[in-house]
């Protein structure tokens, strides 16, 4: 993390001038509140989800501003508004083929966001795991209980039918 400060920082690296190292931690702090609004940057971009269906559809083949209008079925204006900021902020790259322009994904921005969001991994995945477990254990419950359902379901069908030829045999 750019924005964390070194465990043990070298001793010849540290300036002896005090005033260089109030210099030196500003340029730092400088660094990381650039490096957080770019990351909110980044969230406020993916936030909306015209542009999150747009990366979707950008991820498996480039697209004109047509086939993403036609497959997304949002109007061509709102499509030229949400690719103006993906390539603002470098999601999308776009080539001119004849008269049309195509765009495909940039998985650069991405790659930077996967990185940050490692850091925060290491929270939710005990977490995700205890779900999962809670989850495949209830829906064991769940599973038994419905089948057991529908086999008194299927043994009370029988009854009746039985009961019901009875009545005819009769």
């Amino acid at each position: 993390n750019p924005c964390a400060p070194p465990a043990a920082p070298p001793a010849r690296r540290v300036p002896r001038n005090p005033q260089r190292l109030d210099s030196l931690n500003s340029l730092t702090r400088i660094f990381c509140l650039r490096y957080i609004r770019d990351v909110e940057s980044i969230f406020e971009v993916i936030a909306e989800p015209n542009r999150r269906a747009i990366l979707s559809l950008l991820a498996s083949s480039q697209q004109s501003v047509g086939e993403i209008e036609r497959r997304l079925r949002i109007s061509q204006p709102t499509v030229s508004k949400h690719l103006r900021v993906l390539r603002k902020a470098r999601f999308v790259l776009s080539t001119v083929d004849a008269q049309r322009r195509l765009y495909r994904l940039n998985p650069q921005p991405l790659q930077e966001l996967d990185a940050w969001l490692e850091q925060f991994r290491r929270f939710w995945s005990a977490q995700v795991d205890a779900l999962e477990r809670h989850l495949d254990q209830n829906f064991n419950v769940l599973r038994d209980s419905v089948h057991a359902y529908a086999k008194t379901k299927k043994k009370s069908k029988k009854k009746k039918k039985k009961k019901g030829r009875k009545g005819a045999d009769e």
